[in-house]
């Protein structure tokens, strides 16, 4: 199981992207809505004596809020491909079962968690600020930060380890 955990979790990273997706198309408006209600309630926005530039403030805010919850559907499908490419490659790499393991665990953890600062920003940022929702979530954008390492990690293990020949391609 140890070794699975990985790709399931590259699974679940995708399964969520794809999800998302299929929630904007089934209704793109419930997402648009709650960016509406949110900013409705944003002090800093509702402050804004001037009728015009509130109004300009919220369409802006609307857009960048909206374009957050696109980034989480677009990150977590791309990064889960990406991970999952990574995980089967590792599979190749003769290195010890604690370096294919580790390498494995930080980029399918990262992998999986970073994508959701963009989600929880989207999901918080119309009322709280998007500033501010990206530091109150600042740890899942970190794990981008852990997927990176990662990757070189499996990079480094890929130039310093020999390969296992999958039907005698590499010979």
């Amino acid at each position: 199981m140890l070794r699975k955990l990985p790709f399931l979790l590259t699974v679940i990273a995708m399964i969520g992207g794809v999800f998302i997706s299929i929630i904007f198309g089934a209704n793109e408006s419930f997402f648009k809505d709650r960016i509406t209600q949110g900013l409705a309630k944003n002090t800093k926005i509702q402050s804004i004596a001037n009728e015009q530039d509130r109004s300009d403030k919220i369409k802006s805010e609307s857009d960048k809020n909206w374009r957050y919850y696109q980034r989480y559907h677009f990150h977590a499908n791309g990064i889960a491909s990406l991970t999952l490419a990574l995980l089967i490659f590792l599979a190749f790499v003769q290195a010890s079962t604690k370096e294919i393991l580790i390498a494995s665990y930080m980029i399918s953890i990262g992998g999986i968690l970073y994508p959701f600062v963009w989600l929880f920003a989207a999901i918080y940022g119309p009322e709280m600020g998007r500033e501010e929702a990206k530091e109150a979530f600042a740890f899942f954008g970190y794990m981008g930060g852990v997927h990176l390492i990662g990757i070189i990690y499996a990079l480094y293990l890929a130039a310093m380890k020999p390969w296992r020949a999958p039907l005698g391609l590499l010979k």
